[in-house]
């Protein structure tokens, strides 16, 4: 048996997706910004898509631009942010996205900014009390704190965060690749300055995301050689990807409460069955309401092979993940993991689910870990 259980890291592309992307694989392929009716069609093709996203999002088609993916989005936030607002204050916490963390440092190591972390608890929760302290004592701050943790699930209270930020006239950016798609998102209430897209991570096709830009925020583009997206990004659009993307999400909004049903469902019953087969096991991050409910983050008791537990997984035909997919090959472990003070003996896996994944999957897997557990204890005993 085959089972998928790495959706965080990428879902499969829709089928109706595919077919919505195709005509313009093969027939509908013109350049966007040649001027006779092969470009007018794709252009047109995309400014569709343009509204389609806005719409779903509540926003105006002006404030959203395409780009390679979420990564991309969320250097352009930061960086752009910081270099056309002239911000020199960044907060954010040491359990993000490579995409942010990585990019704040460099920009801290290049002293255009002093970089604070703010505090969080053993679950990944955001310390509000600390936020505002940081935003009180501080100049004009940029916050960058990701909606749902890739890896253990953990969700940010963004509204909240958002009052905080307008209270003191903060910029805050939230990467929202993990939540895209899966929540309904109205991101004038969200008070959200910047989120992030990556069409991957709902059933659309990989290379292809959107940053969102308040009307309120100006800045400069970080890719220049075209007039493409408006001037903020030089460079051919991603005609299919684009058309990909829009549909995808166009149908996560259609059957979303039917797939919030079906996975938190598949998630609930993992939880129960996992800790009847495997006594001792624990979860990393929250697995209540303040969890994304595509995500579980399961913490194993000792074994004398923890490091083979991925690969012994694998090869029982059972994809699943130690951490973000952007980190494989890294031997240090989970960055996340390790500043929320987990024990990185115990061997920790990230399942994650789609609205394909199905119950006999769940029964397959908890039975293949169930084995798994027996023969090690067996042998350390």
């Amino acid at each position: 048996m085959k089972v998928y259980l790495d959706n965080a890291a990428t879902t499969c592309l829709d089928k109706e997706v595919l077919d919505t992307m195709l005509p313009y694989m093969t027939n509908d392929y013109g350049n966007p910004s040649s001027i006779h009716a092969f470009g007018r069609k794709t252009r047109s093709a995309i400014e569709n898509a343009r509204k389609t996203v806005a719409r779903l999002l509540n926003v105006t088609p002006a404030e959203i631009f395409f780009t390679s993916g979420g990564t991309e989005a969320d250097n352009m936030a930061i960086n752009q942010s910081i270099h056309t607002l002239g911000i020199k204050h960044a907060i954010t916490s040491k359990i993000e996205h490579h995409a942010v963390e990585h990019t704040l440092q460099v920009l801290e190591r290049e002293g255009k900014i002093k970089l604070s972390w703010v505090n969080i608890d053993s679950k990944g929760n955001v310390d509000l009390n600390h936020l505002e302290e940081l935003l009180k004592n501080n100049d004009r701050s940029f916050v960058s704190l990701m909606h749902a943790n890739n890896e253990i699930g953990t969700l940010l209270p963004v509204k909240k965060v958002g009052e905080l930020c307008e209270k003191y006239n903060a910029i805050f950016h939230s990467d929202t690749v993990q939540t895209m798609g899966h929540y309904k998102m109205d991101l004038p209430a969200m008070k959200v300055h910047f989120v992030t897209c990556a069409a991957h991570k709902f059933h659309g096709p990989k290379g292809v995301g959107f940053l969102y830009v308040n009307h309120n925020v100006k800045i400069q583009p970080m890719i220049h050689g075209g007039a493409q997206e408006r001037n903020m990004r030089g460079g051919t659009e991603n005609l299919y990807g684009i058309i990909g993307l829009a549909k995808a999400l166009e149908i996560c909004y259609r059957e979303m409460d039917e797939h919030i049903a079906h996975i938190k469902g598949l998630k609930n019953y993992m939880i129960q069955e996992l800790q009847k087969a495997i006594p001792g096991t624990d979860f990393n991050g929250e697995t209540d309401d303040h969890s994304l409910y595509t995500v579980l983050n399961c913490r194993f008791p000792h074994h004398p092979d923890a490091e083979m537990l991925l690969f012994n997984l694998d090869i029982n035909g059972i994809a699943a993940s130690g951490g973000s997919a952007c980190s494989s090959g890294s031997n240090q472990g989970s960055h996340v993991l390790r500043n929320l003070g987990i024990d990185m003996t115990q061997p920790s896996v990230r399942f994650s689910f789609c609205k394909y994944t199905t119950k006999e999957e769940i029964d397959y897997t908890v039975g293949k870990l169930k084995e798994m557990f027996a023969v090690k204890t067996a042998v350390a005993g």
